[in-house]
């Protein structure tokens, strides 16, 4: 089998949500395009993958995909995907992390096609369902938090995970009015999203510690590993850093040996597609830590995401970024979370999304070949 053609057909992404999770991103503008990823092969089977977020359109990396990344895919096995891996890697000076990814994911796809198995299958299952975690945008209020928090938590959803202000003291009132309403024994998150500077980060850490709060993630800016190293000597409550920068395997190396966190972090986008994901969490579980994986920006990465959690052991939760309109776009359905708190793996071959490609082609910008 033989890679025949490889398309981009870009499309419009309307009516997204203006909310903010942190300083770092900047205010949607209501708009934005993704690009559904086309792998044609001699043989027939179709890999796809979705390029892009609702922050970062996919017209902005689709041009060097395709320029760049395209004439290594010509004529070549989509089932050598390893072999593939290093020749995409080879181009990460002139192709985007979200571009390799983007291929990585669809070589996938074709990979289970053509087994006729889904992917997680390929791989090797470990497990066919895994908790969610509601995961909340920057609220104005502190009651705003109470009452998503309340919401989920009598859905039957086991987590919540807060994105404060990035005020610290706002934040620890935040966490103290969350934890007051929710309990003791329900489990909550904090994600400062690289906010605080040491001292403020070691104050709220010692809070949220008290409060029993289950994870403390990037507290820190996102390089700034001398100060992880500090924080983590002077606390219990596990930190959770390594999402940003954006980055393959070698990216990990001195967080683990410099024991500067407790859990890594990433996903299919920011870390270059399934493959990168699977080999950052082989090398976590020799270190015996978890490898808690983010969301990954656009639904179809979220499916690809899910089927990495169900071939491994390392990850607890399935992060699901509220609200929905920030991340689910394009397919019909979409992942659900069941009434016990569970999104279940996929059974169909391949990825096994049901991707709308009505809405695609009535939204469809460009085609880039």
């Amino acid at each position: 089998m033989k890679i025949s053609d490889v398309s981009l057909t870009l499309f419009r992404w309307d009516e997204i949500p203006g909310v903010l999770y942190g300083r770092h991103t900047a205010r949607p503008s209501g708009t934005s395009d993704l690009g559904l990823l086309t792998l044609d092969t001699d043989q027939g089977i179709r890999g796809h993958a979705f390029l892009g977020t609702s922050s970062n359109p996919a017209s902005m990396d689709g041009p060097s995909l395709i320029r760049f990344l395209k004439p290594l895919l010509l004529g070549a096995d989509p089932l050598a995907r390893e072999r593939l891996y290093e020749a995409l890697w080879r181009r990460s000076r002139v192709a985007s992390v979200r571009a390799i990814g983007a291929v990585d994911i669809a070589l996938w796809d074709i990979g289970g096609k053509a087994a006729g198995v889904p992917i997680h299958r390929l791989i090797g299952s470990y497990r066919d369902s895994v908790p969610a975690y509601a995961s909340s945008q920057v609220h104005e209020s502190t009651e705003a938090y109470v009452e998503q928090a309340l919401h989920f938590r009598e859905s039957g959803w086991s987590a919540y995970k807060i994105h404060p202000p990035q005020s610290w003291q706002e934040d620890v009132k935040i966490c103290e009015a969350v934890r007051k309403a929710l309990g003791d024994s329900y489990r909550l998150m904090l994600d400062s999203t690289w906010s605080y500077r040491y001292d403020e980060a070691l104050r709220v850490g010692r809070a949220i510690e008290d409060l029993g709060f289950y994870w403390y993630e990037d507290p820190l800016a996102d390089q700034d590993l001398y100060n992880y190293v500090k924080l983590k000597e002077k606390l219990d409550i596990p930190i959770l850093a390594t999402e940003y920068p954006i980055g393959g395997l070698e990216s990990f190396v001195p967080w683990i040996l410099e024991r500067a966190t407790d859990f890594l972090r990433g996903d299919v986008a920011v870390k270059g597609g399934i493959t990168s994901l699977l080999k950052v969490a082989r090398l976590a579980e020799a270190f015996r830590l978890n490898l808690e994986i983010h969301h990954g920006g656009n639904s179809l990465n979220n499916v690809a995401n899910l089927h990495v959690m169900m071939a491994i052991r390392n990850c607890e939760y399935f992060e699901v970024l509220l609200p929905d309109g920030m991340q689910k776009y394009g397919l019909s359905p979409d992942i659900a979370v069941d009434r016990e708190g569970l999104v279940h793996a996929p059974t169909e071959p391949g990825l096994g999304a049901a991707i709308d490609f009505d809405l695609i082609e009535r939204k469809k910008i460009a085609v880039l070949r």
